[in-house]
């Protein structure tokens, strides 16, 4: 086992690191301030010949942190998944805290996603909120939402906004003077001109939805209007068409008088 291998393998354990697959994780991950400890590239001039047309505010960067080309037979023990243009990189996770996030400036959304089952879907829920200036991400549960997996549904925007796992942060609303607003199918219609800037969003599973101890703690429950007979959405769907429904009402109100 080389010793490139045995660091990637040892990344996937540690959770003060984010491991990025492809051109575009690490090409946000670079815009956005990841700290980049290595990358791995079977071909480092070709990724600068990417850069130079898809992201030429960071020509050079690629070449320069890459170093020398890996053996395609070595890259394929980094991972599972050899990404299409054959680049693997180690990143620092930033610091998540649940105080700062919550006494932070109100000027777009929290989302909170209760127990996420999938996490290509917890990704492409990053990649949403990131897009539409949500103020960060939180996912209760289990899964971690650093996961290589997420990582490859947000292609790398994580690093565009805070992201982190935290249990106690529905309870932990109340305190801030957010209000607490729940998406369920039960609620009354989502108005987006009535959305404040500073809500905490709160998204459930499609099949459950949220549990009832934080239905109980919301300051109010709200839907998306929907087609009879569809049951519901993709999560990241429904998370995309709050945000995006937030956003362009903000920005139909134009800045405050």
């Amino acid at each position: 086992m080389s010793a490139l291998t045995r660091r990637f393998q040892q990344a996937r354990g540690d959770e003060r690191l984010a491991i990025l697959e492809g051109f575009h994780a690490l090409k946000h991950g670079l815009r956005f301030g990841a700290e980049i400890e290595l990358v791995a590239a079977a071909d480092p001039e070709a990724l600068e010949q990417l850069a130079a047309a898809l992201a030429p505010d960071l020509v050079r960067r690629f070449r320069a942190l890459a170093g020398e080309p890996v053996a395609a037979e070595v890259l394929a023990t980094l991972g599972p998944h050899v990404p299409y243009t054959r680049v693997l990189a180690l990143a620092r996770r930033p610091p998540f805290s649940r105080d700062a996030l919550l006494s932070g400036p109100a000027n777009g959304p929290l989302v909170l996603v209760e127990d996420p089952r999938d996490l290509g879907n917890v990704g492409a829920v990053v990649r949403v909120a990131a897009g539409a200036g949500a103020a960060g991400v939180v996912t209760t549960g289990v899964h971690d939402p650093w996961d290589p997996a997420a990582l490859r549904g947000s292609a790398g925007l994580h690093f565009a906004l805070p992201v982190g796992r935290d249990d106690g942060f529905a309870a932990a609303v109340a305190a801030s003077g957010r209000p607490l607003l729940a998406l369920d199918p039960d609620g009354e219609l989502l108005d987006p001109a009535q959305l404040p800037s500073n809500a905490v969003l709160a998204f459930g599973t499609e099949r459950h939805g949220l549990s009832n101890e934080l239905l109980a703690r919301a300051d109010a429950r709200l839907r998306l209007p929907m087609r009879a007979g569809v049951s519901s959405l993709n999560l990241a769907t429904a998370v995309a068409a709050v945000l995006f429904a937030w956003r362009l009402s903000a920005a139909d109100a134009g800045p405050p008088a």
